[in-house]
């Protein structure tokens, strides 16, 4: 899918590259590690509606890499001087996978900007006893069948063959990905107990088939630490609802963000 041209936003002398498009309230969506996959499907439908900011973290597809990215933290904190920047307000913020981290810890800080959260098969919280899977220790070739529930969708994936500049992204994006999260393993030991901070309308949404952080528990944990979040789990769905169950996340997301505007 085209969608929208890329645009570059300096801020603080660390340029990213944006694709944003739509009128109306603002929307923030936050990638993975995987990095942003360009103007999907889930995307276009959402602009129908907002206007939706999709950015390439620091360290991530075309936007640089600064010095000073060593912890997801500062990653929180460059988004909060990027909304600034921008000078954007009442968001509704959604994060998948590493970006569902990411963007509860920017709900944890509190900053007043955002009316609503959205994780999606988020990293962040560790489930003694239920083991993750540990991306970093497969091929890409098992990951891609892996992080699919289809398996005939899986199996395309792993037989992708990518050009020389979207090699040199996913070898980018791994590596970044890998110092951001590698030890403790996708996961902040403090931030279970910050969760409760959370007082803005929270939607948890996860594929019961989830090879990275397993459903139920993972999921129940979110529910558990952000007292009255809403929880959806989707059938036949590995890792990214927002591309295996399209129609069944945009009504999540319609659900908590026309819920809190009423």
């Amino acid at each position: 899918m085209a969608g929208p041209a890329p645009i570059k936003i300096n801020v603080n002398g660390c340029e990213v590259e944006v694709l944003r498009q739509g009128a109306g309230t603002p929307l923030l969506f936050l990638h993975g590690a995987g990095g942003l996959k360009g103007w999907a499907p889930f995307l276009e439908e959402l602009s129908t509606k907002f206007d939706v900011i999709a950015p390439s973290h620091p360290g991530f597809g075309r936007s640089d890499t600064p010095e000073w990215l060593d912890h997801l933290s500062d990653l929180a904190f460059f988004y909060c001087d990027f909304l600034e920047q921008l000078g954007l307000s009442n968001i509704h913020l959604i994060g998948h996978s590493m970006g569902g981290w990411l963007s509860a810890e920017l709900a944890v800080m509190g900053t007043g900007r955002f009316q609503t959260l959205t994780v999606v098969s988020a990293a962040g919280l560790r489930v003694v006893g239920v083991p993750m899977g540990d991306i970093f220790m497969w091929s890409a070739e098992e990951r891609a069948r892996k992080m699919v529930f289809d398996k005939d969708e899986g199996e395309r994936r792993a037989n992708e063959k990518l050009s020389p500049e979207e090699a040199d992204i996913a070898l980018k994006n791994t590596f970044t990905s890998s110092k951001l999260c590698w030890s403790p393993r996708f996961h902040n030991p403090a931030l279970e107990k910050r969760l409760h901070r959370i007082k803005i309308p929270t939607m948890i949404m996860w594929g019961e088939h989830d090879p990275v952080f397993p459903a139920p528990e993972y999921p129940n944990a979110w529910h558990t630490a952000i007292e009255g979040s809403e929880m959806r789990l989707f059938p036949d769905c590995a890792h990214s609802p927002q591309n295996e169950r399209l129609d069944d996340f945009l009504a999540g997301v319609y659900s908590i963000t026309e819920g809190s505007e009423r």
